[in-house]
């Protein structure tokens, strides 16, 4: 029975992907897992992130990434701004930021050694939430994973077939939540987390200065979650481009009203 069980999820599974087209143009073959299975995952493996830690305690640094991922959820669609979305800081030194399905935010308070203020943190935090509403999760899982994973991870939903924690560290390491993307992946959550800080009314520049942070403080080494990224000096240069070209979209941003101080 559990053989034909696990047939009928893998035809399923099979018959849910499809292909669709992100807010870029680039296509993207999705839906081994639900949005509601996203969320879900999302939540546990937040969840255990969290009960890993360490979390970070100070009350200032709490609120001010708060502050800067509430002001761009605001320019997020309505079914993600409906989402109620979460935070939280660690105590890691490395400067590492994520978020995840169902409106998670984690960032390493060793984030603010290279984010020097608002803006740059902005440029942090939007990239990682550009991998949400980009639906990078969903199309790792469908790629990476294929059919096998999809069942797994839908059997460890329904509570049937074992814990996904059971090997490899649970969900963050099963599912890949926090591994890096693809570099077309990562330029793409470039580009839609910068867009998205010049609506939220943070200086798309600052993305800039930010990555140039980083190349200094790794001796012009990036941090290893960053290595999937565009080549440095490329995507510098690919990141002040779209800075002047945004530069209309902060300002109308400012005008309206849109103007964090989150610290």
């Amino acid at each position: 029975m559990k053989h034909i069980v696990l047939s009928l999820v893998v035809v399923a599974v099979l018959a849910a992907c499809a292909t669709t087209t992100s807010s870029t143009g680039r296509r993207q073959y999705v839906g081994a897992v639900s949005q509601d299975q996203l969320n879900q995952l999302g939540a546990q493996a937040f969840t255990e992130a969290k009960q890993k830690g360490p979390l970070s305690n100070d009350g200032k640094q709490i609120a001010y990434v708060r502050c800067v991922v509430d002001a761009l959820v605001q320019q997020l669609p309505e079914s993600q701004r409906a989402i109620r979305w979460e935070s939280a800081v660690f105590a890691e030194k490395e400067p590492n930021a994520f978020a995840l399905p169902g409106g998670k935010v984690g960032v390493n308070s060793g984030l603010f050694t290279v984010a020097r203020n608002q803006d740059q943190l902005a440029a942090v935090i939007g990239h990682e939430i550009g991998h949400v509403v980009e639906r990078h999760h969903d199309e790792r899982i469908t790629r990476q994973m294929g059919a096998a994973g999809a069942v797994q991870l839908l059997g460890a939903l329904a509570g049937n077939y074992g814990q996904l924690a059971s090997q490899g560290g649970g969900l963050l390491a099963q599912t890949g939540f926090l591994l890096p993307g693809s570099r077309a992946q990562e330029s793409e959550a470039d580009v839609v987390g910068q867009r998205m800080m010049a609506q939220a009314g943070f200086d798309p520049r600052a993305a800039v200065g930010l990555w140039q942070n980083m190349m200094s403080a790794g001796g012009n080494r990036p941090p290893e979650w960053l290595s999937t990224h565009p080549d440095p000096q490329a995507r510098i240069a690919e990141l002040q481009a779209r800075a002047n070209q945004l530069l209309p979209v902060y300002e109308q941003a400012r005008a309206a009203g849109r103007r964090p101080q989150c610290g």
